[in-house]
């Protein structure tokens, strides 16, 4: 099926779903939608949980606990797919790293896997979605660290069953901005080798790019937006505790690892051979 007929009929769905509402609950949907809702119904993709989840059991909308970084607002809408009806109380988390690429909970981390963190919870949240779906999320603006593209985590929960797990990405031309630039992502051992473009999970999970978030710049910080199509017959297993796959130091290995393979193990994209094409999405370059 083309993409034009793709959205005709999602849209065809989408519209014959709107019908079969109440006038006022119809209405009150559409004007709450995005602009392109035949895109949003679709049932966003599962995405690796990664190694680093955690329940804190930490209810709020706040999950800065006052790390350093650029102001970032994390809006959520979770619906049902297809139908796009909005799903009300359910349980959404999410987790990243900070400016400087670690996470709270474990120890392992950092680019020398030298830094513990086990006793912190910052950048780790939950909210309950409101009578439209949405939950938000202040924190800040997400580092990366080695083998991964820019994300943040998320998990929707359904009466206790994990429905979505996935992950959601920033545009990198704005990554690629904020990295070089702003001194609380700055003095790195190694410059940032993956990204969108060559970030295994996307390749593997999203070659659509469904999960990736629209981002807009406000006066003190930016926001970020995404809606989850969730399938409510989902179960996800939960999987266990993990923390770090063991890796490099910084500084050159002794040798590469093999083709694909990160050290310790981890899968890889590709390399990239044109960055500032890799960067911005639709640049023409000469060979």
């Amino acid at each position: 099926m083309d993409k034009s007929t793709r959205r005709g009929f999602l849209g065809l769905i989408s519209a014959t779903a709107a019908g079969l509402l109440p006038a006022r609950q119809a209405a009150a949907a559409s004007e709450s939608r995005p602009v392109d809702s035949a895109e949003a119904c679709i049932l966003m993709p599962q995405a690796e949980e990664g190694p680093f989840y955690a329940d804190p059991k930490l209810v709020r909308s706040d999950v800065t606990d006052g790390k350093a970084g650029i102001p970032l607002t994390l809006r959520l809408r979770v619906i049902e797919a297809g139908v796009c009806t909005p799903v009300t109380a359910a349980r959404v988390d999410i987790w990243h790293c900070d400016a400087q690429g670690l996470y709270s909970a474990f120890p392992g981390q950092g680019d020398a896997h030298n830094i513990d963190e086990t006793s912190k919870s910052f950048l780790r949240g939950t909210q309950t979605t409101d009578a439209a779906g949405w939950v938000a999320f202040n924190t800040i603006y997400p580092g990366w660290y080695e083998g991964r593209a820019t994300h943040i985590h998320f998990k929707v929960f359904l009466d206790d069953r994990n429905v979505l797990t996935g992950q959601t990405f920033l545009p990198d031309a704005l990554n690629e901005f904020i990295y070089a630039n702003a001194p609380d992502y700055t003095g790195r051992p190694r410059p940032r080798s993956t990204l969108n473009a060559n970030d295994h999970v996307v390749e593997i999970a999203d070659p659509d790019r469904r999960a990736f978030c629209a981002v807009k710049e406000e006066k003190d910080r930016y926001v970020a937006t995404l809606t989850l199509g969730v399938d409510r017959r989902t179960e996800i297993a939960m999987q266990p505790r993990r923390g770090p796959p063991p890796g490099m130091p910084p500084g050159p290995p002794p040798s590469p690892p093999p083709a694909g393979m990160m050290p310790g193990g981890m899968i890889r994209g590709h390399q990239i051979k044109d960055r500032l094409a890799a960067l911005i999405p639709g640049l023409k370059r000469s060979p």
